[in-house]
Order: structure tokens, then sequence, then C-alpha cells
């Protein structure tokens, strides 16, 4: 599987720019500001229809535009796929597969398959625990299109539950119906928790030798799972908190409140970890990602490095350079430095100036 081309067209700050790309190891280079994230963004969203950044799609269209459109030609196996999506301010986005317009996000999952590493991601072991469940959340959904369906659903109900808690206190009568959100919660929350704790048990078969080689053989790392509430417990938790709950206008219980440790040679290095320990681990997350979705996709995803190897030292730099010898990777930097240091192959290497390319 590799990326032909893009083009983005009223794309943040791209009139009409196409890229072509090599199916190996392609350098977007320039200096800050330019555009080279607008780039991997772009790429996210035809795997996922997500900004990585979280942006909404209003944010995303260029200034002074309409709305914004993205073309990518993928290879996957041989044949030729055409993924478009086109963003409107006031509008739902539209996402086309070979030309025929896709009724739900759902049927684009899989089709392409990338791992985004960026700086942001060298701190999800010290950040909260928000940051380790949208680790979570945007790989599973990825390679889950069951997974996603009860997460957007689940997320819903979180939002209506919370909003039924805060209009009760003009209405009372509101709570008679926290029963029925209570259970649709349970069911959605229940099939969140199993599948996370099935993705731990995966990433942990793979993580460790990832993380015994980049460490030579000193550490040991291991996931460990903590959901909010054990699956068996829900309900009752639920009903136990309601009266907390209410007061607080909020739901406290559930899988939204899930949080995932990392445990080095049996020391939790969220808290007690020093910052090359937490980085190395965050760098054995992201090697491991690549290998999970070769393994339950079986085929090799697309790598997206943004600006991270310039937040690495070189002994790091090394080890992820040559960890992806036969995978497409599209790296963002604004120098080549690194690269020639380190005899590292490109295939090709892209300037990019002011939202427009130069080969």
């Amino acid at each position: 599987m590799f990326i032909k081309s893009i083009q983005l067209t009223g794309y943040r700050n791209y009139k009409n720019s196409t890229v072509f790309f090599d199916k190996g190891t392609n350098i977007l280079f320039g200096d800050n500001a330019q555009g080279k994230t607008n780039v991997l963004e772009a790429i996210f969203m035809c795997a996922t229809t997500k900004s990585h950044k979280g942006s909404k799609d209003k944010e995303i269209i260029g200034f002074g535009e309409d709305e914004a459109h993205i073309t990518l030609y993928l290879d996957k196996e041989g044949d030729e796929i055409k993924i478009d999506i086109q963003l409107r301010s006031d509008k739902a986005k539209i996402v086309a597969l070979n030309g025929s317009k896709i009724k739900k996000a759902t049927e684009l999952l899989g089709i392409l398959n990338v791992v985004l590493f960026s700086p942001e991601d060298l701190s999800i072991i010290k950040d909260g625990p928000s940051e380790r469940r949208r680790f979570t959340d945007t790989e599973l959904c990825q390679l889950d299109s069951i997974y996603l369906y009860n997460l957007s659903k689940y997320n819903k109900i979180v939002e209506q539950r919370n909003k039924l808690i805060k209009d009760s206190f003009y209405n009372n009568d509101l709570l008679e119906t926290l029963n029925i959100w209570d259970s649709q919660l349970v069911s959605y929350g229940c099939q969140i928790i199993d599948k996370r704790d099935v993705f731990i048990d995966e990433l942990n078969g793979i993580i460790g030798d990832i993380h015994s080689k980049l460490t030579n053989g000193k550490e040991q790392l291991e996931i460990h799972y903590e959901p909010n509430v054990e699956r068996n417990d829900f309900e009752k938790e639920l009903i136990n908190n309601r009266e907390k709950d209410i007061k607080l206008k909020s739901t406290s219980v559930g899988p939204h409140r899930d949080d995932f440790s990392f445990i080095v040679n049996g020391i939790d290095i969220r808290k007690f970890g020093s910052q090359g320990q937490q980085r190395t681990a965050a760098l054995s997350l992201k090697l491991a990602e690549i290998e999970i979705v070769k393994k339950i996709t079986g085929h090799v995803p697309v790598l997206l490095l943004d600006d991270v190897l310039s937040e690495l030292d070189s002994k790091r730099q090394n080890y992820l350079l040559s960890s992806i010898g036969n995978i497409q990777t599209i790296i963002t930097c604004t120098g080549l430095d690194d690269f020639v240091d380190n005899n590292f192959r490109i295939d090709k290497v892209i300037n990019v100036v002011n939202g427009t390319i130069e080969e």
C-alpha cells in the first residue's frame, strides 16, 4: 500500500497544489508555518475523515474560500483507489470512494491505514488520561468499524445524559428517564471496555521486544489497562453515583474516564519516569502501532512523521529510521542534516514554500 499523490484545493494555505510521492521515503522540507503538516493532516483525513488536530471542517477551509477539496490516489496491491473529500463550512463533508459517494464514514475505514507520529505523541505518557485514550481510540477506530460505531454512540449518550442532568435542575421529572439512558450507556460502554482490553493485550505482545531492543535490554515495558469501572459493575456504579452526578452535573463513571499505565521494570513512568524513559516508551508505542496494523489488516500502513526527528536524540533517531525500511514514509522537517549525517536513504525531497510545492 502506498500513496501516489494528493491534491489540495482551498485547503488551509493551499490554493491548488498536487504532491506526488515515491513509494519509499519522502521528505517534506521547508521553514516553519509553510504548510508541511497540512499535507499530513489531509492524508490523515483520507484515512479517518477527521483531522488529527481535532480541527473542525470550517477551520480547515482556506481563508476566503467557501469549501476545500482533497483528492488522494492510493495504490493498494496494484489497484488504484481514489478518495475524494469535500469540506463545506455550513454543511456536512462529502466523501467519495472511486467516484461514488459513501453514506457513512465507516465505509472509508480500512481503505488507507496510516500511523501518525508527532511531537505531541512524545508527551502521551506524561500527559493526562485523555491523551492516552485518544491514542487508543484513534487506532481502534481505524481498525474496527464496530468500535467506531460504539464509541460514537457512547459519547453521544454521555453528552445527552449530562444535558439531562443539568436540565433536571429546572424540571425534576427528567430524572425519571435516567434509567433508559443508563441502560444504553452500559450496553455501548461494555463493548468499548472489551475492545480496549483485547487491544492492550495485543499491544503488549509486540511492544515488549521493541522496547527491549531500543534500550539494549535494560528495560522491560508493559502497558496496563486501567478501566474506570469493571464491565460487570458498570450498571451498579452508575446507580451508586447518581446523586454525585446530579450534584456535579456530569457523568462520573464509564470508559470515558479510563486510563492506561506504562510500567518499566515495575515502575509507573507516568509519575516516576524520566523524560528520556517517557519518550522512549512513546517511540516504542508508535513502532508497535505499525506492527499491530500489519497484523490485523495484513497491509503495511503509511507512516507519517511530523517533525518528530528534531525531538529525538541521535540514538532514537537511528533506531526509528532503521525500523522503517519497507514502509512508505512521509516526513516533515525544517532541515536535512539529520538524514545526511546518518546516511539515511531519501527517495524524494519535496520543498514546501507557503502552500506551494517544489520537487
